[in-house]
């Protein structure tokens, strides 16, 4: 899978994913996200991919946090939705190196 057809399969995927862990209360997009949002492309908000030379993806997450849940435990369990969501958007294709980064920009 390569190419913004698979860049944008992956980020999907990863944006689903994220949705889905406990503790995150949105998806955090900022500006660049807004004006894509206004640009009328789409998008997995707070979400960017993009694919490593020789394979593999880098990705990174921005997200808010729900009050009461740990930050720390949220940011691991979006980084194991991401390896998932990644895994089964290629099932049975090598992935290659993949790296995640999560940044939480608010508790709300």
């Amino acid at each position: 899978m390569s190419g913004s057809d698979g860049r944008d399969r992956v980020r999907e995927a990863v944006g689903v994913a994220v949705r889905g862990v406990e503790g995150v209360a949105f998806p955090a997009s900022g500006i660049a996200g807004l004006l894509r949002g206004r640009a009328g492309g789409r998008g997995a908000g707070g979400v960017r991919v993009d694919p490593l030379p020789g394979g593999g993806w880098r990705v990174e997450v921005s997200v808010g946090v729900v009050r009461g849940h740990r930050a720390v435990d949220v940011t691991r369990a979006v980084r194991r939705a991401v390896r998932g969501a990644v895994a089964e958007t290629a099932p049975g294709t090598p992935a290659g190196p993949l790296g995640v980064t999560v940044t939480v920009t608010s508790i709300t």
